[in-house]
């Protein structure tokens, strides 16, 4: 890259399938890469990453089969990626100190407010009136270890609260597609754009989305507090107002 030229950007969606989803017929990995206008960058996939996964050594190789799978060319020059997730990133404290054996709290009579099944972030989703999905009750674990195994093989940098990072360009958010559909910046953005013809699909371009509103328009998004904790990760969804 030419000296003082700037990164070209893009923003990956994935939709995250279990460990061996190809034997899912309805629920697989699905990528999606939009480029800085937001157009879709070669074709949206859809599959198991496992295989892609395990034999990657780098995030580079990743990210670059990545666009191999999307039918397009790795830019020559070294990019700017975000990433936004549609799987738990993280389990709560609590869950992960009673597993440890560290300690344990009392869980509360709301199935949504329990702090071993969901993680500050989801809590405080439920408390809004969202009903986001546990990665300990709601049979999304395999989903949630295979995001995990990513962020810890390839952005193994904690940034900040719910952001990872390699260090060398490429971060990793998680979002919520069911939470943002509707947001009028996110229906803004999709307005005149075609039918994907599957649901993993769509709710992978609901992510670019949501990676590219990340990296340019961040407070139209709504923002951790200081208390969640950090190792728990946040879901970044629209602000109510956006």
């Amino acid at each position: 890259m030419t000296p003082g030229a700037q990164r070209p950007s893009f923003f990956i969606g994935w939709d995250v399938g279990g460990w061996n989803c190809e034997k899912n017929a309805t629920s697989r990995d699905a990528i999606i890469i939009l480029d800085e206008k937001k157009g879709i960058v070669g074709a949206p996939w859809r599959g198991n990453l496992r295989a892609c996964i395990a034999s990657a050594r780098t995030t580079q190789a990743w990210l670059q089969a990545l666009f191999a799978m999307c039918k397009a060319p790795y830019p020559e020059s070294s990019p700017s990626i975000t990433m936004a997730i549609d799987t738990p990133l993280g389990f709560s404290d609590e869950f992960v100190r009673l597993i440890t054996r560290q300690g344990c709290v009392e869980p509360h009579d709301t199935s949504g407010l329990n702090r071993y099944l969901f993680r500050y972030t989801e809590r405080h989703l439920f408390e809004r009136g969202r009903t986001p999905l546990s990665a300990i009750k709601d049979m999304i674990g395999s989903q949630a270890t295979k995001g995990i195994h990513v962020l810890a093989k390839f952005a193994s940098q904690t940034e900040s609260c719910g952001v990872w990072t390699d260090g060398e360009g490429f971060r990793a958010i998680e979002t919520y597609p069911a939470a943002c559909r509707s947001a009028p910046v996110v229906t803004g953005l999709l307005d005149g754009q075609p039918p994907l013809g599957h649901d993993d699909k769509a709710d992978a371009r609901i992510c670019a989305v949501i990676a590219y509103l990340f990296a340019t328009k961040r407070g139209v998004l709504e923002q951790p507090s200081a208390d969640v904790p950090l190792g728990e990760g946040w879901i970044w969804i629209p602000r109510n107002e956006a």
